[in-house]
């Protein structure tokens, strides 16, 4: 069990936290585009959720290409999944 000494002292601090969301804010390409306008914690979350879906949607459309490739690159079925599996990590 935690002590609550433990549990306190692992808590984010309100000021942790926003520059945390700011610190995401600019890993954003759509929030993170010259201007320096406070974006909402929310919008921030939500934009973030949605980029990372988009990412995953790409590195799965990759892989199933680099899948239906594998003779053009001198490659084995077995070199073919290792790129999979760290394409999708």
């Amino acid at each position: 069990m935690f002590s609550h000494g433990s549990r306190a002292s692992s808590r984010i601090t309100d000021d942790e936290l926003n520059a945390l969301i700011l610190k995401l804010q600019t890993l954003l390409p759509q929030l993170n585009q010259g201007r320096n306008a406070r974006v909402s914690a929310t919008k921030v979350l939500n934009e973030t959720c949605s980029y990372i879906r988009r990412l995953q949607k790409e590195v799965d459309d990759l892989s199933e290409r680099l899948s239906q490739r594998p003779g053009s690159m001198d490659i084995t079925s077995f070199d073919a999944e290792i790129l999979r599996n760290l394409l999708q990590q």
